[in-house]
């Protein structure tokens, strides 16, 4: 009996969604293209308003083969490649390679794979966008012509041949890299005395705390050196206090180069191998589509992160927020990425683990309510000269958010910086010197 034919990217995908369809379909895999331009004279016709010519590879003969085959048995032909400027394009080629009228094929569209999600498109199909057809077209002669004219010029400057390509991105990129290289290369470090002195003092049950206080900044080691030789044998006390409230606010949703970051920085995974995870993720239904720069979340998604935080945290670390793009451009039509059910904290595939774990507790985090901060800055008056030395630290009087996560940061200086727990001090008291310091730090390009 002839069935439904549905064409998507990935053979992992495909296997999951013939499952969810049932017996009316037949899922088949393209394989990502299958028609790219020729590779004699640039494979666009230039004097003809920069028409492309397209070929079917050699190794996307076979899958072209058989999809002709199944297409002709096929009830009904359906294309589900993704919702991108690619996942448009790749329709449209394969309604042309199968003989199918683009303005009236079926085309299908979800950010997820689950039963909700795949039942919901099959039910709302539409038709090929060849505005974003269009748009992936003049990428790729773009491609093809800036490479074409610059790679030859790089063959022979480098003397590489074929081993070596510019592109319409990376030629741009390098530039940039070598301006600020250059500009790096032209810093002149200029050096400073940072003034830093540890003392102790008594918390509420009696304990000695250590904490840290820093000085002025000195330019050269003769003053700095005067400086602390004129601080021996100082008393030191505490001339003022002041605390103020403070809160901290979680991040957005992950979009595709914020989720590349922060594997880099907590699971110090390279962009390669958090796309690759991320794609076997998302093919096994586990999370979103990984290919976005939206940070939305849909109302069904904030209603599932809504029950899971209150039923693991309680109803007081709730806070609903709606995250908008500053990018007009964003493709708002996309989810932020996000676990698809939210009841699982954790998955059992042990390679992207760690990835889909991540990718929670941040979904999570973003519907979680401040954590509410006390700042305290003390000022410590030295009994042998006019300056002060400032003490910051501060308390945290509700965790919310950061019961669960904190976004990491690559820059030094806010790790050097952290603020750390200081004792309760009162105006007056003297604190127990331990030692004080005068380390020299270079600026840096």
């Amino acid at each position: 009996m002839a069935k439904n034919l549905l064409i998507v990217e990935s053979p992992a995908k495909a296997k999951t969604i013939e499952k969810i369809l049932g017996d009316d379909f037949e899922v088949k895999s393209c394989y990502g293209h299958i028609r790219d331009l020729e590779k004699n004279e640039m494979g666009i016709d230039i004097e003809h308003n920069f028409e492309p010519r397209y070929i079917i590879p050699e190794d996307k003969e076979k899958v072209v083969k058989e999809l002709r085959s199944v297409a002709k048995k096929a009830t009904e032909v359906w294309l589900a490649s993704d919702e991108d400027r690619e996942g448009e394009s790749i329709s449209w080629h394969l309604a042309e390679v199968l003989g199918l009228d683009p303005q009236t094929t079926k085309r299908i569209v979800f950010h997820e794979i689950t039963k909700p999600a795949i039942q919901k498109a099959v039910a709302n199909p539409r038709t090929i966008k060849m505005s974003l057809v269009n748009a992936q077209q003049a990428r790729r002669v773009l491609d093809r012509i800036v490479g074409f004219e610059l790679s030859p010029v790089l063959w022979r400057k480098i003397g590489m041949r074929n081993s070596l390509s510019a592109g319409r991105v990376q030629s741009v990129a390098v530039r940039l890299i070598v301006e600020k290289e250059r500009e790096i290369n032209q810093h002149k470090a200029e050096s400073s005395f940072n003034i830093k002195a540890i003392f102790t003092a008594k918390d509420n049950n009696g304990r000695d705390v250590s904490f840290s206080a820093e000085g002025k900044k000195f330019k050269t080691y003769e003053d700095a050196e005067k400086f602390l030789s004129n601080c021996i044998n100082a008393i030191y006390k505490v001339n003022d206090i002041q605390v103020k409230p403070a809160r901290k606010t979680p991040s957005a949703p992950f979009t595709t180069s914020t989720l590349q970051q922060e594997a880099s920085r907590k699971l110090g995974y390279g962009v390669s191998k958090t796309m690759l995870l991320a794609q076997r993720l998302y093919e096994n239904g586990y999370i979103t589509y990984m290919r976005t720069d939206s940070v939305n979340l849909s109302d069904t998604a904030q209603e599932d992160i809504a029950k899971a935080i209150n039923g693991t945290y309680g109803e007081k670390y709730l806070y609903h927020r709606k995250y908008k793009n500053k990018n007009e451009s964003a493709q708002e039509a996309h989810e932020a990425i996000r676990p698809t059910y939210m009841e699982n904290q954790t998955i059992d595939d042990a390679d992207a683990k760690r990835l889909y774990e991540l990718i929670w507790k941040r979904t999570i985090a973003s519907q979680m309510a401040d954590a509410e901060l006390e700042k305290t800055t003390a000022k410590i008056s030295i009994s042998t000269n006019n300056e002060e030395l400032t003490a910051t630290g501060e308390v945290i009087k509700f965790d919310g958010f950061l019961k669960v996560y904190m976004e990491s940061s690559d820059e030094e200086e806010d790790q050097e910086n952290e603020e750390g727990r200081l004792p309760n001090l009162i105006i007056g008291q003297p604190l127990n010197f331990v030692e004080m310091t005068a380390t020299e730090k270079f600026s840096r390009p």
